[in-house]
C-alpha cells in the first residue's frame, strides 16, 4: 500500500514569516544597543544588572554630593586660615606700633598719637575676628554661634564674649568643619594661658622707676582667674646690713584662698629683680626700686581684644615713661601669647585643608571604582555588540531570501 503525505503551505508560511520577524525583532534590539551603548537598556534585559547598575549610579550621585560639599567646607576653612594669617600680621604691626611708644623721648601727646593708631589696628583686628565666608557665616563660629560671634566691649569684668559654643567640629570621612574654633583662637583662659596685665596704681611719690615682668603661669592647677592688688608694705635697708628687703601683702578678688603675703631680699644698690611667687599657680617680677605704698594690679584678660585695649588705655594714659615702659611690657608679653594661639589654630586649619585633599582623593579613586561597577553592569562590549548586530542582519537577510525563494515553490507553477 502507498501512503501520501500533504504538506500544508500555509503553515510552512506562518512558521517562516514568524522567524523572520522574530530575527527582526532581535535585531532591532541589537540595533537599540549599539546606538545606546548599553547591554541593559531596560531592566527586564537583566534585572540583576539593571539593580546592580542603579546601585552604583546611587553611590555615584552621593559622592559628587560629598564632593560638592567638601569643596565649599574647603573653601570656608581655606578663607579662615587666611584670616588668622591677616589677624597674625595685623598684631605683628600692632606690636612694634607698641615697642615704638616705650621710646623715653616721646612726650604723653605722642603717646596719645600712637595709641589712636593703635585703636585702629584693634577695631581691624575686631572684623577680622568676625568675619564670614561667602555664604554669610561666620568663620569662626566653633560648633555654632550668632552671626556675630565676638561681642564687645562690654561691662567688666568680662569685657568681650564669645556668642557660641566653644569646641571644633569633628572631620569624618567624607567631610571636614565649616568653621574653626574662635573661642580657642581669640579667648583667654588664666589657667590655660596665663594672661594678666599687670598696672601700676597709687604710685608712691617721690616718683621712682618701678616695672614688673609679664604673668608667668606655675602650676595652672593652682589658679583660680581671679584678680590681685600687690602692695608693698615695707622695704628694709637697716636689719641687714647691705641687704635689701621688701615686704608685700597680695588682695585677691573674688577672694578664694587669699590674701596672701611675702617677702624677698637683694643686695642694696644693685638691680632689682624679685620673684613674687606667693599667689597660687601664678610668678611675677618686680623691677626697678619699690618703695612703701606701690600698688601693682594683676587683672586676667578675657580675650585679645582685651589685650589690645589695655594696651591702648595704657600706653594713651601713660604720664611718664616708666608707666609708658611698664605698658609696653605687659602688651607685648601679652600679644605674644596671643599670636602664638592664633598661629595654633591656623595650624589646626591647616591640617583641615590637608584632610581635604586626603579626602578628595579617596572620593576620586572610590568614583572611578564605583563607575567601572556600573560599567560592568549595564555598558555594552562594543566589539561583541557590532559582531552580534553582523551575524543577527545577516541572519535576517538570509531568512528574507530563503521565504523568498520558497514562496515560489507552488503545485500551480508546475501545472502551468
Amino acid at each position: 500500500m502507498s501512503s501520501f503525505l500533504r504538506l500544508g503551505s500555509a503553515n510552512a508560511y506562518d512558521t517562516a514569516l514568524s522567524n523572520i520577524m522574530n530575527r527582526q525583532s532581535s535585531l532591532a534590539n541589537l540595533q537599540e544597543n549599539l546606538t545606546s551603548g548599553k547591554r541593559v537598556v531596560r531592566a527586564s534585559d537583566d534585572p540583576t544588572a539593571a539593580a546592580q547598575a542603579e546601585r552604583a549610579v546611587t553611590r555615584l550621585a552621593r559622592i559628587q554630593t560629598d564632593q560638592r560639599a567638601l569643596e565649599s567646607q574647603r573653601n570656608s576653612i581655606t578663607q579662615a586660615e587666611a584670616t588668622l594669617g591677616d589677624v597674625n600680621d595685623t598684631l605683628q604691626n600692632f606690636r612694634e606700633l607698641a615697642a615704638s611708644a616705650g621710646n623715653a623721648s616721646h612726650s604723653a601727646l605722642e603717646r596719645k598719637a600712637i595709641a589712636t593708631q593703635l585703636s585702629g589696628l584693634r577695631d581691624q583686628i575686631f572684623a577680622l575676628a568676625n568675619r564670614k565666608d561667602t555664604n554669610g557665616l561666620p568663620l569662626f563660629s566653633a560648633l555654632g554661634s550668632a552671626l556675630t560671634p565676638f561681642v564687645g566691649p562690654q561691662a567688666l569684668p568680662q569685657d568681650y564674649t564669645f556668642a557660641g559654643l566653644p569646641g571644633q567640629v569633628a572631620s569624618n570621612e567624607v567631610s571636614i568643619p565649616y568653621a574653626l574654633d574662635g573661642d580657642r583662637a581669640f579667648m583667654n583662659l588664666p589657667a590655660r594661658d596665663g594672661v594678666f596685665n599687670v598696672t601700676l596704681t597709687n604710685v608712691a611719690a617721690p616718683p621712682h622707676e618701678i616695672r614688673t615682668g609679664g604673668v608667668t603661669l606655675t602650676n595652672p592647677s593652682l589658679v583660680s582667674g581671679s584678680a590681685y592688688a600687690i602692695s608693698i608694705t615695707g622695704v628694709d635697708t637697716t636689719t641687714v646690713p647691705g641687704t635689701t628687703t621688701v615686704t608685700y601683702d597680695i588682695a585677691e578678688n573674688p577672694n578664694v584662698t587669699g590674701p596672701f603675703s611675702g617677702s624677698a631680699s637683694y643686695p642694696t644698690n644693685s638691680v632689682v629683680n624679685i620673684a613674687v611667687t606667693a599667689i597660687p599657680g601664678l610668678s611675677i617680677n618686680i623691677l626697678g626700686a619699690p618703695a612703701v605704698g606701690d600698688t601693682m594690679s594683676v587683672d586676667p584678660r578675657p580675650s585679645v581684644f582685651s589685650v589690645l585695649d589695655d594696651a591702648i588705655r595704657d600706653i594713651g594714659n601713660a604720664a611718664t615713661s616708666n608707666a609708658a615702659m611698664q605698658a609696653v611690657g605687659q602688651a607685648l608679653n601679652n600679644v605674644d601669647i596671643g599670636m602664638s594661639r592664633i598661629s595654633s589654630v591656623r595650624g589646626q586649619a591647616g591640617d583641615l585643608l590637608n584632610r581635604a585633599d586626603r579626602i578628595s582623593s579617596n572620593q576620586e579613586k572610590r568614583s572611578i571604582q564605583v563607575e567601572g561597577d556600573r560599567s560592568r553592569a549595564e555598558d555594552l562590549d562594543m566589539v561583541k555588540g557590532v559582531s552580534d548586530f553582523q551575524n543577527q542582519q545577516t541572519g535576517y537577510q538570509a531568512a528574507l531570501q530563503s521565504y523568498a525563494q520558497v514562496q515560489k515553490l507552488s503545485l500551480f507553477n508546475y501545472i502551468s
